[in-house]
């Protein structure tokens, strides 16, 4: 039994994306059939109903209105499916026989267009990795900004390396080769992040590739930089293939591209960000509580993202730093400047996905107007800017194109307050073009007569109830009550019977009504095609506006970090090439903005003489605090921040290590100590003399002389070896004694205060090695039971005077007590008659065993 002739035309479409959900347009509607139709009423909370399909049985279907599909679009995509809209090519009416139908795009994760479905601060990318043995190729891509990157990464055996350059853009989506799969263990992590991922594989030649890629960017390699990147390249056409593949047009809007290697920037691995909090807190997992979410004072879309970007590329090349420390310093003396050009930038729209959307043809006209009112601020932006001297703002100056020519073109062609959809009309304003005038007069006209007809013919004939209407089906009538049909004249022309009155027409009044209809008609076809023109004069233009959108954002950048460094009183860093990092009164960026003036400045200096600084004190005096502001401090210098102190000279820092916490292992399937060694032993194999480390507690998830063998190990190593600046907090306080072995460390403590049994944390570091712990001090703070801190003092004031087995005794006392409760419990069980209990007495029995076995456990 076939197929009807359209359900024929829907399998074989569906041949062809067999892994997305097609969205069939049919008149108003987007219809899924069988399988997909299941899918999105289950996923979409949809009505699943059946159509005949020429079978026996009805075919499943769903479907949702086409002007509401991209809400149902982004809502089948953030569950992690591909979605085909397969549209009508031709008008239906004008179609013979069945209306031609196709593809015209697939929508992914990281090929989301729809702006209002992503975070406009947020960059979403799209991942390519070309994996062949150990070299690995990746290239990533904002499709709504035209963002552009590529590096590759050669003869890496270290799956984190390689994991870490890809979480570092935390992609929407990721495709890759064969090759890259076959890293299962891999896959496995990446998965575990809910990132899609998608095979594609393509057979280019080196020759064919580097003819894609030039194509796109109209450029030779060598001017790319490129030149000899082939596992870079392949990824980069895999990429380029693929959103060709989806989106189905000339990808104009990716017209820059940047390659990158280690040594562009300070690499931060994944760690890294985390435990620094530096893109969201580990508490909230958003950007509150985050460095980024004390510096992240921008006002537009552009400036959000870049912040954002800055920050996982803190700069290592010392005149850029300068160059972005001076504009904020220039700025940040200018306070009336500053607030001007802040206003001005308040009224600046998201311009660069606004231009990404007119490649994919789906902005509006407001869109337009949107483009119009940001372009409109631009001379006022220049104006403002004309008087700074520093060669980053200087720079902004010159370069930015107030894009004169394109509001001009906006301003005299699209209407104020257009219609949302480009296909009513209502675009186009009077003047633009005499066609449209003459079209809208004689609507115009026509409506005008017929508003002055009711009153005509009510004249003419008498007919008190008479009036003029109209609808879609019947088109323009003239309506009578049936009490006055008596007195309806010859001409009119009956049309509609209703209940209480008749509708008729005359041949002048249909006249008019074709003149109008037609007129508005043919109205509503050449405003969508004059609309489509500017479209077109604009997007050759895009390039323009996207470098125009890149200097605002920068721009928005450095009056955010400026304003930020006001608000908080944060103090210019001198950046150098030494080795030498020198903090006064440093402060925690993020944490001394949730608590009050009690925060506790502190000061470091550090240098290639004595790179190492070990740190001791009780927990919860501020050690880890300590360590992670000097990092950030040094990130934000690098940046091209002011930085909370009184005084900061910063040397570059190539890499910023972090070992901290304890945490589970994805990648050996181990956990605690295992992924401790793993985290150090990468810190040891990449860590530079020009790196900063900053190691907590190295060495705990072992026995105690276990750890303190390591932990030893380890700072002698960095020392000998590496060289690099290192903070080091530890509760071994044996360590300290390498004060006195190796030249390049230093002992330092953080200061408390005993008042009796208690302590108050001073929270100050000082010269010196701790003298103790204070780990019962701080059990008592944090709520242990008496009878557990007194025991506890007990079983330390053995061990301290040596007497290990009282000790061991003291504390098998402890044990005992349990041990004899637990006797008791089992002793009970198996005295209970099994034989004669009750049911009742049973459950109740048992109630009251569980009760004293919960009893024992806590």
């Amino acid at each position: 039994m076939a197929y009807t002739p359209m359900m024929e035309q829907y399998l074989k479409i569906k041949e062809r994306y067999k892994d997305s959900i097609l969205f069939f347009r049919i008149g108003d509607f987007y219809e899924m059939f069988f399988d997909d139709a299941t899918i999105a009423a289950k996923e979409l909370e949809i009505v699943l109903t059946g159509k005949d399909c020429g079978q026996n049985e009805r075919a499943p279907m769903a479907g949702v209105p086409f002007h509401a599909a991209d809400f149902y679009i982004d809502k089948l995509v953030k569950k992690g499916y591909k979605v085909a809209i397969c549209e009508q090519l031709e008008d239906p009416a004008l179609a013979k026989g069945l209306v031609d139908r196709d593809v015209i795009r697939v929508y992914t994760p990281g090929t989301v267009i729809n702006t209002s479905a992503i975070d406009e601060k947020t960059n979403n990318y799209l991942l390519s990795v070309y994996r062949n043995k150990d070299n690995y190729g990746l290239s990533i891509v904002d499709v709504t900004t035209g963002d552009l990157f590529t590096t590759e990464i050669s003869n890496c055996r270290d799956l984190r390396k390689v994991y870490d350059e890809i979480m570092r853009y935390n992609p929407s989506e990721i495709i890759a080769n064969q090759d890259f799969f076959n890293n299962s263990k891999l896959i496995k992590i990446i998965m575990s992040n809910h990132i899609y991922l998608n095979k594609y594989d393509v057979n280019k030649t080196n020759e064919e590739i580097e003819e894609i890629i030039c194509r796109q960017f109209n450029k030779p390699l060598n001017e790319l930089g490129l030149l000899g990147k082939n596992h870079a390249n392949a990824s980069l056409v895999y990429l380029l293939l693929y959103l060709e593949d989806l989106q189905k047009v000339q990808l104009n809007q990716i017209n820059n591209l940047t390659y990158y290697e280690d040594k562009s920037f300070m690499m931060l691995d994944s760690n890294t960000i985390k435990n620094l909090e530096i893109l969201q807190s580990n508490k909230t997992n958003s950007k509150t509580g985050s460095l980024l979410g004390v510096l992240d004072k921008t006002i537009t879309p552009m400036g959000g993202r870049l912040i954002k970007r800055w920050l996982e590329e803190p700069l290592i090349n010392i005149d850029k730093i300068k160059l972005r420390l001076d504009a904020v310093e220039e700025l940040f003396k200018d306070y009336d400047g500053r607030l001007e050009l802040k206003d001005v930038l308040r009224g600046i729209y998201d311009i660069e996905r606004l231009a990404s959307k007119l490649v994919y043809q789906n902005i509006n006209a407001k869109d337009l107007i949107s483009i119009k009112i940001s372009i409109e601020k631009l001379p006022a932006i220049k104006n403002l800017l004309s008087k700074y001297s520093t060669i980053c703002l200087k720079e902004i100056y010159l370069k930015l194109d107030i894009l004169k020519d394109i509001y001009e073109l906006i301003d005299k062609s699209i209407k104020d307050d257009p219609s949302t959809s480009v296909k009513e009309g209502n675009i186009i304003k009077d003047g633009y073009d005499e066609n449209v005038d003459k079209l809208r007069k004689a609507s115009t006209e026509g409506k005008a007569w017929i508003t002055n007809l009711e009153a005509s013919e009510k004249e003419k004939t008498g007919i008190k109830t008479l009036k003029v209407g109209y609808n879609k089906v019947f088109g323009y009538y003239i309506e009578v009550s049936k009490s006055y049909i008596s007195m309806v004249p010859q001409n009119y022309i009956r049309k509609q019977t209703l209940a209480n009155a008749e509708r008729y027409v005359t041949p002048e009044l249909k006249e008019i009504e074709e003149k109008i209809l037609g007129a508005e008609t043919k109205l509503i076809d050449l405003e969508y095609e004059i609309f489509n023109k500017i479209r077109e004069k604009i997007k050759n233009e895009i390039e323009r506006i996207q470098k125009t959108a890149k200097n605002i954002a920068i721009l928005d950048v450095l009056i955010s970090l400026s304003n930020v460094a006001e608000t908080n009183n944060y103090v210019k860093p001198t950046v150098d090439n030494s080795d030498r990092i020198v903090i006064k009164d440093g402060r925690h960026p993020v944490i001394e903005t949730i608590m009050d003036d009690s925060f506790v400045s502190n000061d470091i200096e550090i240098d290639e003489k004595k790179p190492i600084m070990i740190i001791t004190g009780p927990n919860m005096a501020g050690k880890s605090t300590y360590m992670r502001q000097i990092a950030l401090i040094v990130l934000m210098a690098q940046i091209g921040s002011f930085v909370p102190a009184s005084f900061a000279k910063i040397g570059i820092v190539d890499r910023i290590f972090t070992r901290v916490g304890a945490s589970d292992d994805l990648f050996s399937g181990q956990s605690t100590f295992m992924v401790e060694m793993s985290e150090v032993s990468n810190i040891l194999s990449s860590a530079t003399e020009k790196s900063l480390i900053i190691l907590d507690e190295v060495g705990r998830g072992t026995s105690t002389y276990d750890g303190m063998s390591i932990a030893c190990a380890i700072l002698e190593y960095i020392h000998d070896k590496i060289k690099a600046k290192t903070l080091f907090a530890t509760h071994y306080h044996e360590l300290t004694k390498l004060e006195d072995k190796l030249d390049g460390v230093r002992n330092f403590n953080i200061s408390v205060e005993e008042k009796n049994d208690d302590i108050i944390f001073l929270r100050k570091i000082i010269p010196g090695a701790a003298d103790r712990s204070y780990g019962i001090q701080v059990s008592k703070l944090a709520g242990l039971p008496d009878i557990v801190i007194n025991n506890a003092k007990n079983i330390l004031n053995s061990l301290e005077n040596g007497n290990i087995e009282v000790a061991v005794e003291t504390a098998a006392t402890q044990i005992d007590i349990f041990s004899m409760e637990k006797d008791s419990l089992i002793e009970e069980i198996i005295n209970i008659d099994i034989d004669n209990i009750t049911p009742i007495e049973a459950l109740n029995y048992l109630y009251k065993l569980k009760k004293k076995a919960s009893t024992l456990r806590t």
